[in-house]
């Protein structure tokens, strides 16, 4: 007989019966935990037979499951393995025996396998050369898109260059304001000299990611004319939809004056050019900027109105109330109403994603069936994420998605729906029960976008379910319904008094952002948070909401856990962008010193906001730690139970090459833009050009002793343009070093 493992481990030629036997049987822990796995997949499989109807919300979850691994593996070899690893998870379901869970895992798999091949040819099928380095040129093309930028005192020009100019086949440029005459118009041929630089890197991890936007729109540089411009040809009347924008949008500026005048060009044709940043900045604290961007509320107001003035209006005529169907006349008129407003508006995606919506919620309308449903809200997310996969990491798409799945999910929920149902009452308890579902349902969609917005924009408002509680339903059923009925009757010169109250209504919502946004606490900072801890939040958060079963609330768990790694996690000490120019040291008490004190309010406010440090950030030269001279700084840190000594280089002066060496050895961290020579060694890192344009910005956590990179964050996808380490370069750059 073969040779044989003995129950108690030893091996022996299992003579007897006796032993042949024992080595079958199982153990009783093995016994034990065998029926547990059986206990717990039938307590699974009845939970799935409960949700049945259910798991098809799931379809877009998985697929964009699938698009985000995409996004954050970052490598080719990793999204092999990816869809290698759901390829065998689909094998396994195939061999569960036909079971419920074993479908879900089946489709699941598939579906997250599909995301990731769907992105990835997606990100080849928009590929379009991409400039290599700054230039200034002169070159002919024709204007695709004019986006007036009255706030910078600009006009960006989204510009063809055709085949022959050696450029990129499109670049964006900006034109100043007093340059920008009346003739540069979509479909017009100019003659321009411009300085093109390829689109920007993140300059630091977690920062914003320009060159992955530009890439999926096509933009192979963006720049800044120079000179007058030159028009050779002018535009066709095909599009004179897009001066058609610009004519409306400047007659309502013209109609109310200032901040007024401007939100309501907002909301008529979706052009954000003239709002003040002071404004704007507001508006973000408050918790109303989603007001500033046509979606899903302007879309509904729209579709709204527009249903119940031709359903009301038709069934004045008995003749027509009884020939036709007049709610399906009306949802027809709505239908072409929220095309042409989405048209009119520039269709952008959150606005193209908004009128799929709303034309789901008429369609079923006609069908007889209910239209607000967590259902729709799945086939608009899988309409938007097959046709534009890459929305789904921007923050467009996950604050829309999130706050309609938050507020459907809620309004179904069997008590909240009983509590808030319509009943026989008085005037004040109803109005009251109709205040307290507008606070209660603000409340939860802030809630739900706040992860969101910490994780974009490194901040996010406390008193926004307040603030919506007046801006909404006077956004929906005063400013917009005036703005419109002032449009209709100024074709009869009768819109003025129209226009009064309307900006008297704008302003009234320009107050209360100023308001809200100067109280105390209005705003919540954090930093960078770690891509795990927010990834655990959103899953939790769609448990929570996609399922009905008692076993939904398990989606708390993963919440906690993703919020206490948030709140846990320690601001970086150092933050150094990708061109070694700018660092920022953050002391203990959180206050940011900057090394130059000319870096412009953009650089200065990404670090602020990566930071999450909310006051502005003093001279370095200026900190008790630090010396300073015209080339370089040299400042202490205490952190990790020691000093730690950083150098900066920010002067492109000669430095001698024995002095620079001998200051090297001094330091633990030397920081510059410029290459620097073999002789400087410092004790820990030199983050000099050399690494830096491999590697791309970095932050350092002194205490942990750990450095995050942009490259480390992004992944080397097909924009990024760093460059590939030499052997043994870049060691001390790991992110998670």
């Amino acid at each position: 007989m073969r040779d044989g493992l003995s129950p108690n481990g030893t091996t022996g030629t299992g003579s007897g019966s006796t032993g042949t036997a024992l080595s079958t049987l199982f153990h009783p822990r093995q016994l034990s935990d065998l029926w547990r796995d059986i206990q717990l997949s039938k307590l699974i499989e009845r939970q799935l037979e409960k949700e049945r109807d259910q798991l098809p919300l799931w379809v877009p979850v998985a697929l964009g499951f699938g698009i985000a691994c995409w996004f954050n593996l970052g490598t080719g070899a990793r999204w092999l393995a990816f869809i290698s690893l759901c390829g065998g998870i689909v094998l396994f379901a195939v061999t569960s025996g036909g079971t419920r869970l074993g479908k879900a895992l089946f489709w699941f798999a598939l579906l997250a396998a599909i995301g990731c091949v769907l992105i990835w040819l997606r990100s080849w099928s928009v590929a379009a050369p991409v400039l290599e380095r700054p230039i200034v040129t002169t070159f002919n093309a024709e204007i695709e898109r004019v986006e007036p930028v009255l706030a910078r005192d600009m006009v960006r020009l989204t510009l063809s260059t055709g085949d022959n100019s050696g450029l990129p086949p499109r670049v964006r440029v900006n034109v100043p304001l007093d340059r920008a005459s009346p003739g540069l118009q979509d479909g017009a041929l100019i003659q321009l000299r411009a300085r093109l630089m390829p689109p920007a890197m993140p300059a630091l991890p977690g920062a914003y990611d320009f060159s992955e936007r530009a890439w999926f729109q096509g933009l192979g540089a963006t720049g800044r004319a120079l000179g007058e411009i030159r028009i050779l040809r002018a535009a066709d009347p095909v599009f004179a939809l897009s001066r058609y924008r610009q004519m409306l949008s400047a007659h309502v500026q013209s109609q109310m004056a200032g901040a007024a005048g401007a939100i309501g060009a907002t909301l008529a044709t979706g052009d954000r050019g003239a709002i003040d940043e002071e404004d704007a900045e507001a508006m973000r604290r408050s918790g109303l900027a989603h007001l500033l961007s046509i979606s899903g509320l302007h879309v509904t107001a729209v579709v709204g109105a527009v249903y119940l003035l031709i359903l009301k209006t038709l069934a004045l005529s008995p003749a027509l109330a009884l020939r036709f169907r007049l709610p399906i006349v009306a949802a027809a008129g709505a239908a072409l109403a929220a095309v042409a407003y989405t048209l009119m508006t520039g269709a952008q995606v959150p606005t193209i994603r908004a009128c799929v919506a709303a034309l789901l919620v008429l369609v079923a309308l006609m069908m007889g069936r209910s239209a607000i449903t967590l259902r729709m809200v799945a086939a608009g997310a899988l309409f938007v994420l097959i046709f534009w996969p890459e929305s789904l990491v921007g923050p467009s798409f996950q604050l829309s998605f999130a706050a309609v799945t938050a507020i459907i999910a809620l309004h179904e929920h069997p008590r909240i729906k009983a509590l808030l149902m319509l009943r026989e009452e008085s005037l004040m308890r109803r109005a009251g029960r109709f205040v307290f579902a507008l606070f209660l349902t603000g409340l939860v969609v802030e809630i739900a976008l706040m992860p969101i917005a910490l994780y974009h924009f490194h901040k996010a408002g406390l008193y926004g379910a307040l603030a919506n509680i007046i801006a909404i339903p006077l956004t929906t059923f005063v400013i917009m319904p005036l703005e419109a009925l002032a449009l209709v009757l100024d074709g009869f010169g009768l819109g003025a008094p129209l226009w009064w109250l309307c900006e008297q209504a704008l302003s009234s919502l320009i107050a209360l952002a100023h308001f809200v946004s100067s109280r105390p606490g209005a705003v919540t900072m954090l930093p960078t948070m770690p891509v795990i801890a927010f990834g655990l939040v959103l899953m939790g958060g769609l448990w929570l909401c996609l399922w009905r079963e008692p076993w939904r609330y398990w989606g708390v768990v993963p919440m906690l856990v993703g919020g206490l790694v948030i709140a846990t996690t320690r601001a970086p000490d150092l933050y150094i962008t990708g061109d070694g120019r700018h660092v920022a040291i953050r002391n203990e008490q959180g206050e940011l010193a900057m090394l130059r004190n000319r870096s412009g309010d953009f650089i200065r406010d990404m670090i602020r906001e990566n930071a999450g440090v909310e006051g502005e950030p003093q001279a370095l030269e200026d900190w008790p730690n630090a010396t300073c001279n015209g080339d370089s700084c040299l400042a202490t840190v205490s952190a990790g139970g020691r000093d730690w000594q950083i150098l900066a280089t920010r002067s492109g002066h000669y430095i001698p090459a024995l002095a620079l060496s001998a200051t090297c050895r001094r330091a633990d961290i030397v920081v510059s833009e410029r290459r620097l020579p073999d002789s400087c060694q410092p004790r820990w890192l030199k983050a000099d050009r050399n690494l830096l344009s491999q590697v791309g910005g970095m932050t350092i956590d002194l205490e942990n002793r750990q450095i995050s990179t942009a490259l480390g964050w992004t992944g080397r996808h097909i924009w990024t343009r760093y460059r590939v380490a030499a052997s043994g370069n870049a060691a001390s750059a790991r992110p998670d070093q």
